[in-house]
């Protein structure tokens, strides 16, 4: 753990963030929730080795899946190493996932991992309840996005 990272949060460790999903998707709402490993894919996020750029996650028989993040092979693995891109089982309250249920099934809301992190030495993840952003929101991020670095390299 890095300087940086022990100063935003005590007994937080980020290991990735989706900075992608924060462009595409205006964030509704967030939700810290608990990940399903396997003992190979612990020591590999432990490594950073994690990517998040196409993933999402989806309400199924009750239960949220975490599709398409890619945990790359622990590299001191063995036979037993982990499928980098196998569908893992997010942790959830019952009541909590009637509620992001009845939110996905409103037009344009998806379920977009945010951020992965380790909180106390168990696995987290950020999920974000997100709409998809317009082009012309796109535009309007990159310029308010411009604008703020102008305005801070005037006052250095």
């Amino acid at each position: 753990m890095n300087a940086k990272q022990a100063k935003e949060i005590p007994g937080v460790l980020r290991v990735a963030k989706n900075r992608k999903a924060l462009f595409d998707y205006e964030v509704v709402d967030q939700l810290e929730v608990g990940i399903v490993l396997r003992g190979t894919e612990v020591k590999s996020l432990r490594d950073g080795k994690i990517q998040l750029l196409d993933s999402y996650a989806m309400i199924e028989k009750g239960e949220v899946w975490l599709h398409h993040a890619h945990i790359a092979e622990y590299s001191h693995g063995t036979y037993a190493n982990h499928e980098p891109t196998r569908t893992r089982k997010l942790l959830l309250h019952r009541a909590e996932i009637a509620k992001l249920e009845a939110k996905v099934k409103e037009k344009g809301f998806t379920l977009i991992p945010l951020e992965v992190y380790f909180k106390d030495g168990r696995a987290k993840v950020k999920l974000g309840l997100c709409r998809g952003k317009a082009r012309y929101d796109k535009r309007a991020s990159i310029k308010e996005r411009d604008e703020k670095r102008s305005a801070e390299r005037g006052l250095e």
